[in-house]
């Protein structure tokens, strides 16, 4: 991953309701969820929702997937992994001493 795209991953995730969605998506993981569900979950209106997943799919934290009249949102897990990635790539360069520990949330398999 380079800066710029690090950088706009962050500045969409800098903003308390997509912050909301995006933990939300993560939340359901791979099954996503439809805009209705999202809207429900966090009592956020269509409008504002719309707006605030565009900004997420744009930063490429987010697909969307048609499914008959549906549409389905979707985290992307590798996206955020790779952003993981590039925050703690130089972790604990600076010093000679171990205990500089990074770990996937327990119980978690596809991230």
């Amino acid at each position: 991953m380079d800066e710029k795209t690090a950088v706009t991953a962050l500045a969409a995730l800098a903003q308390e309701v997509r912050l909301r969605i995006f933990r939300a998506l993560v939340g359901a993981g791979p099954a996503g969820l439809t805009p209705g569900a999202l809207s429900a979950l966090l009592d956020v209106p269509g409008s504002t929702l719309s707006f605030h997943l565009k900004e997420l799919t744009h930063a490429g934290l987010v697909s969307q997937e048609r499914d008959g009249r549906h549409l389905i949102y979707r985290p992307s897990l590798a996206h955020m992994n790779e952003l993981l990635g590039y925050l703690t790539a130089h972790c604990c360069q600076a010093s000679a001493q171990a205990g500089c520990e990074l770990r996937a949330p327990s119980g978690c398999k596809t991230c």
